[in-house]
């Protein structure tokens, strides 16, 4: 979506809002609602393939926008950022708002969650005192009949004044008769006439005083008595939005200024004071709410509520909630520990029998040994290596991670964590960008747009890199049950799950140490508060869920890692047979950064397959294999104790896998995540920022963990 404002000779408005892809004569329909109500699975529905995606010109928050087909008639929808309210509290709420008051669209559709349609309804009455032109659409119905609860669409229809259809977005349910609804709305087959919120007598008399005003001075096809409310409670971010997208400046006219001062008078005579009066406003749209939730929704199935607040009073309880929270993290590595043992056997067989096929067709095709190897030993090898080991875990891993997410867990993880972020000057929403982390850190720092303040979203862009992402998982995995655990027996996938999750909480304490630090030296400043929706528990559509882990987590991550494997395997077998002063490559190299290396706890190996891996981080282990391998320690690495001899046969101890653990989740981010935080924060400063940060902070890590471990003779 392109946002486009120019103005004519008279300063007025000419197109304000115009699609990349549209035309001046399109229909555009907006979709409002807050977020967790299928708004974008309505979107989807409705639009199918004809989408397309972007961010707001001027914000760091999506836009989506598509096509459907109605009768004959082509519409254009426009997927507005999901938002609690219209108050322009934070970047989503004031281009929700802008878009309605001055993108014109021809019908905005209210989407509401059925499950908790009274939270919904604030958001509905906000927007129908900004337009008629609306249409609510009470989603996830089906949600709602298996909860056993039943809406009076009919009553609401009646309540609100403009039309209230049911759907069921993700199974198509009431999309038809929610087209019908917004072409009646177009073509005047249903006249709106929504509802007039009733505020206390001094505000309905200072709002009389000058919205007379308003429809005199201006005429912007804005609602005079919203506008009037905006700024007789000081609205600057309103005024600026009609100053830059009309070219009116309203605070201009004497007129008004001075009705604006007679109609403060009458609410100070009532002692409301401006900084009571958006308390009171917000007040008797909440109270509105209630009295329409009760007249047309009821619940009959609130035994499910008091099963979901039980759940939530130990999942969120300051006793209960860590530790529960640790335990689920602790079993999911387990299971991706002990489910992937085999799998990973398997494939690691199926490959070195493979290899041996490769290899007799080279000798019998009599192929230099060069060519045998750099295709075999460099290339074939690493893409084995990177198959077998990263593929099973996080086959396991992914899907039972969104499993969780479409539970509705992921909420109460950011709940739990938000007292220690508050602690740290950090904003609370930074659990939830760093859980996204989790999946890639990329995806992280897109996650920060949800952040309001800039300093904030600042620290969750710098720190998001310490959470392992789904390119250092099978690091941490591998080096923790094959060095960590490796002696540990039948208890191995325990010890090794612990590890991990160990290292995974290490993680979080640095991201928090960080954000401090940050908040109390270049990024100082006080944490904001946020309003967290807790979702209720839904069942996950567990075949859905699978297919999009698998597709969209694991077979993506698994192909970058490959792409990026083939080429480093080449590479390190290059420099490890291309000889320079009775010295390969590969030695010049490692011996050159050694020192360094072995001072944090690494050897040059290790230090070089960090910088080599900076393209991917799944190619880090391949790479270190690969060049102890060209060394001379020519083996098949056919399962796990196979690897533990190569590493040891190099001098490994535990310290040496630890510090790699150690360092792999403290040391600069990737190239695709260094790329994203150029684009999020357009400075190469923060970028520069964001890279010597997390490897300050590992370098750091990793010499104190090796020089005390030397010191007490632990190693």
């Amino acid at each position: 979506m392109v946002i486009t404002g120019h103005l004519d000779e008279s300063g007025t408005t000419q197109r304000m809002f115009q699609t990349r892809m549209g035309s001046f004569d399109d229909i555009v329909i907006a979709l409002v609602g807050n977020p967790n109500t299928g708004k974008s699975t309505l979107f989807n529905s409705l639009t199918g393939l004809k989408q397309h995606t972007g961010n707001w010109p001027g914000k760091t928050v999506a836009s989506a926008f598509g096509r459907y087909t109605h009768n004959g008639k082509s519409f254009f929808l426009v997927d507005l950022p999901g938002s609690y309210s219209l108050m322009a509290n934070s970047p989503e709420e004031e281009i929700a708002r802008d878009f309605i008051c001055f993108g014109k669209p021809a019908v905005a559709v209210l989407v509401a969650d059925a499950t908790c349609l009274e939270r919904n309804l604030n958001l509905v009455l906000q927007v129908l005192e900004m337009t008629r032109q609306a249409v609510v659409c009470v989603n996830l119905m089906d949600e709602a009949e298996r909860n056993h609860i039943s809406i009076r669409l009919d009553k609401l229809s009646q309540i609100l004044g403009v039309p209230v259809v049911g759907t069921s977005a993700s199974s198509g349910r009431g999309l038809t008769e929610l087209k019908d609804a917004v072409g009646d709305v177009l073509y005047g087959r249903f006249t709106p006439e929504p509802i007039r919120i009733e505020y206390d007598s001094a505000i309905e008399e200072a709002v009389s005083v000058i919205e007379t005003c308003i429809k005199e001075i201006t005429d912007t096809g804005i609602d005079s008595r919203w506008m009037a409310l905006r700024i007789l409670e000081g609205d600057d971010t309103l005024i600026t939005a009609l100053r830059r997208y009309t070219g009116y400046d309203v605070l201009s006219s004497e007129e008004l200024n001075e009705r604006l001062e007679k109609a403060r008078k009458i609410l100070e005579k009532k002692q409301i004071h401006k900084e009571d009066l958006r308390d009171r406003i917000v007040s008797t749209i909440v109270k509105t709410a209630e009295r329409i939730n009760r007249e047309v929704w009821r619940d009959d199935g609130d035994w499910k509520k008091r099963i979901d607040r039980r759940i939530d009073d130990v999942l969120t309880s300051r006793l209960f909630g860590i530790p529960v929270m640790l335990f689920l993290l602790g079993v999911l590595l387990w299971l991706s520990i002990v489910g992937a043992n085999y799998p990973s056997q398997m494939l690691a067989d199926a490959f070195f029998w493979l290899e041996h096929q490769l290899t007799r067709l080279f000798v019998l095709v009599r192929a230099p040994d060069w060519l045998y190897g750099v295709v075999v030993e460099g290339l074939y090898r690493t893409l084995a290596w990177v198959v077998s080991v990263m593929l099973p875990p996080m086959a396991i891993f992914f899907p039972i991670f969104t499993l969780l997410e479409d539970l509705g867990y992921l909420p109460r993880v950011a709940f739990n964590l938000d007292y220690f972020f508050k602690k740290a000057c950090a904003h609370g929403k930074q659990a939830l960008t760093m859980c996204m982390g989790l999946g890639c850190n990329a995806v992280g720092v897109t996650a920060c747009r949800i952040i309001d303040s800039p300093r904030e979203r600042l620290i969750g862009i710098i720190t998001n890199n310490y959470m392992p992402c789904n390119g250092r998982f099978p690091t941490l995995i591998a080096l923790s049950a094959v060095f960590i655990a490796g002696r540990a027996g039948a208890i191995q996938p325990v010890l090794a799950a612990v590890t991990v999750l160990g290292l995974i909480v290490f993680s979080v304490v640095i991201t928090l140490a960080v954000s401090r630090v940050l908040s109390c030296t270049v990024l100082k400043g006080l944490p904001s508060s946020f309003a967290l929706e807790l979702p209720p528990y839904r069942k996950p559509q567990i075949g859905r869920v699978i297919i999009h882990s698998l597709l969209d987590r694991t077979l993506f991550v698994l192909a970058r890692a490959v792409m990026v494997a083939a080429p480093a395997g080449v590479i390190i077998w290059f420099i490890a047979n291309v000889t320079i002063f009775d010295a390969t490559l590969l030695e010049h190299c490692t011996g050159f950064i050694d020192p360094f290396a072995r001072a944090i706890g690494l050897d040059g190996y290790i230090l070089l397959a960090f910088l080599l891996g900076f393209p991917a981080n799944e190619i880090v282990i391949p790479v270190v294999i690969m060049s102890y391998m060209s060394g001379g320690a020519i083996i098949e690495l056919d399962n796990l104790h196979a690897l533990r001899q190569l590493l040891e046969g190099h001098g490994w101890t535990w310290v040496t896998a630890l510090c790699t653990m150690l360092f792999s989740l403290n040391h600069f981010p990737c190239g695709t995540t260094l790329l994203t935080i150029k684009k999020e924060t357009g400075s190469w400063k923060w970028t520069l920022i964001s890279f010597i940060v997390p490897t300050v902070t590992g370098i750091a890590v990793c010499f104190i963990v090796a020089q005390s471990a030397r010191f007490f003779g632990l190693v």
